[in-house]
């Protein structure tokens, strides 16, 4: 997997571009400038890498568009250690993001095909997260909660319960909601009854399915 000045130079245009669009927090523009997001799209589409758009992978599934992994991931207002747990892995390099920024990262894939590809992918950029499943997204990790924050990168049609209770009091769900397009919501626990939902516009993910493949 090969970096090079050309490819953190896009990656500089990318930052300048997703800071122009609205993303102010540094840990996440700092982890934009380090993730070579190349390394996740097929070899055909390297040149579209930096680009500001969704871009497909195997699976039918897509690597989303820069600016949407931005806007998640800044709205779990991370701080470093926290335990974070990802819900859909695919290509990852939301996974990349994340573990960039310092966070301790959890994460689960659906797909064992994009399960595979991506635990190589990994190890090839030296990638660790704490635990990688293969496994039902919907059901989260209880083992290994609860969690700072959690951030789904599929729509699903509710909040899955489940993902509710693996929340630490003050922990943070980012979560699309919908079928078709989605609206994402950042949900608060307040307490263990007690959530604070809030609304931040309009988005368009693949779904968040049941089970594994």
């Amino acid at each position: 997997m090969k970096d090079n000045y050309k490819f953190l130079g896009r990656r500089r245009g990318l930052v300048d571009e997703i800071k122009r669009k609205g993303i102010t927090d540094k840990l996440v523009l700092d982890s934009f400038l380090l993730t070579p997001r190349h390394c996740f799209v097929d070899s055909g589409l390297e040149e579209h890498a930096y680009i500001d758009k969704a871009l497909p992978i195997i699976e039918d599934q897509t690597i989303s568009q820069p600016f949407t992994v931005a806007f998640q991931t800044q709205l779990l207002c991370l701080a470093k250690k926290q335990k974070i747990l990802e819900i859909g892995t695919g290509s990852g390099y939301q996974s990349a993001i994340l573990y960039n920024i310092g966070v301790d990262v959890y994460t689960i894939e659906r797909n064992h095909k994009l399960f595979r590809k991506t635990s190589e992918l990994f190890n090839k950029l030296n990638i660790k997260p704490k635990r990688f499943k293969y496994g039902d997204g919907y059901k989260g990790l209880p083992e290994d909660s609860p969690f700072d924050g959690i951030i789904v990168t599929a729509g699903a049609p509710e909040i899955p319960n489940e993902l509710l209770k693996q929340l630490k009091i003050g922990g943070r769900l980012v979560i699309p909601i919908g079928n078709k397009s989605q609206t994402m919501l950042r949900v608060t626990k307040q307490s263990n009854t007690k959530y604070k939902k809030e609304k931040f516009g309009n988005f368009r993910f693949v779904p968040l399915l049941k089970n594994k493949n």
